[in-house]
């Protein structure tokens, strides 16, 4: 039997690498820009108003979260579930984990509005609210996921990579499970509301963050001119088929539960039928993009052995997935509350009844991107320090 050995990943000349890292660093200077002038300026110079609260930057913020529990999983299949094929596999699980989670946080703090306020989330807890227990879950995961990895490469360390690896997987389902409690337990909002929400998440951080995996790990051999072979790439997406489509039905059995219910009858049509650019997301983006064409890319015996379409799936699943997000943050605050149930509403100027209009702003799009890119730049510095890649993957 062959050894597995590790070492710090080269994208052939340090030119090469130090350009990737200057891109990522102006992208990221240009988001702390947008940060600054919505933060001075208030935030009315974005789209966001006291209807729509929660703009293009949650979405990346919730997007980047969801996925950072998913890229965990395979470092979870290999090290709890003893999938051997996954074992090598599992550091670079990790810094990806750790890597998305920060870039999503990032997000999430400069979003504020006054960011000296995560002091206070930081000193004075309410236990009553979902949001206090997710400070808890974001900063334990990434404490827990970095003692992890340590184990994974440190030798010494090997006795307590199992259980290390059994508590970061129940505690990413946790910090997942808390993330879609945030919708599942605003009741005042028809969109949200509804206990499928926890576990809907869960599915979709797997996908999501496999999805990610996938086409940063060939990105990275391709740039580091190493070799992965295609057996690993299909099991690979094989599972990445199976998460889209657990997606797939978790919508479907949200959707037609909530044609059951009579007083969701109006947030289902506004979604599926007249919701404008929310249905073409809804149908173009999230169904077919993100769910239809990845799956016909998987499973279709025309791509069986083809690494250009599993990248293409992936990158498809991260497009739809996104579009998810954006339905689920911006399309459910874009449908008017409905605050007397079964009464009649008069006219008061105060927006009743009325569709909210949201036109996201280049400064929102700019700090969305500036925390992928912060995800990036985590992931590459990581992977140029520590020996998280082995030196082939082949066949």
């Amino acid at each position: 039997m062959s050894k597995m050995y590790y070492r710090e990943l080269y994208c052939g000349s340090p030119v090469r690498f130090w350009m990737g890292l200057t891109l990522l660093g102006a992208i990221i200077a240009v988001g702390l820009g947008a940060a600054y002038y919505m933060e001075h300026q208030g935030h009315w110079v974005t789209g966001m108003s006291n209807q729509i609260v929660w703009g293009l930057p949650h979405v990346f913020a919730i997007f980047l979260i969801v996925a950072a529990s998913g890229a965990l999983n395979v470092a979870s299949i290999g090290s709890v579930f003893g999938g051997p094929l996954y074992k090598p596999l599992g550091r670079y699980s990790a810094l990806l984990a750790i890597g998305l989670l920060v870039g999503g946080l990032i997000v999430l703090v400069l979003d504020l509005g006054r960011p000296d306020r995560l002091i206070v989330a930081m000193t004075e807890y309410n236990f009553k609210s979902i949001f206090a227990w997710n400070v808890i879950l974001y900063s334990g995961f990434v404490a827990i996921v970095a003692v992890y990895l340590w184990t994974m490469m440190d030798r010494s360390m090997e006795k307590f990579k199992r259980p290390l690896g059994f508590a970061a997987f129940f505690w990413r389902i946790a910090l997942t499970t808390g993330t879609g409690s945030i919708f599942g337990f605003l009741v005042a909002r028809e969109a949200y509301d509804a206990a499928i929400m926890a576990p809907m998440f869960v599915i979709m951080s797997f996908s999501y963050g496999l999805a990610f995996f996938i086409i940063t790990l060939i990105a990275a051999y391709i740039w580091g001119d190493r070799e992965i072979g295609v057996y690993r790439l299909t099991k690979l997406k094989n599972l990445l088929g199976v998460f889209v489509g657990a997606v797939l039905y978790f919508v479907l059995a949200y959707n037609l539960t909530n044609l059951y219910v009579a007083q969701h009858h109006g947030i289902e049509r506004f979604i599926l039928l007249d919701g404008g650019i929310y249905t073409m997301m809804f149908w173009v983006g999230q169904i077919l993009i993100g769910s239809i064409i990845p799956l016909f890319l998987i499973y279709s015996p025309a791509f069986e052995n083809s690494r250009w379409a599993i990248a293409v799936a992936s990158i498809a699943v991260l497009i739809g997935g996104f579009f998810q997000i954006y339905l689920i943050v911006i399309g459910g605050q874009a449908y008017p509350m409905n605050l007397f149930p079964g009464k009649e509403i008069i006219e008061t100027g105060f927006f009743d009844g009325q569709i909210i209009n949201y036109v996201p702003t280049f400064p929102e799009a700019a700090l969305g991107v500036a925390g992928m890119a912060v995800s990036l730049a985590l992931v590459a510095i990581g992977a140029r320090v520590f020996k998280v890649f082995p030196e082939t993957l082949e066949d």
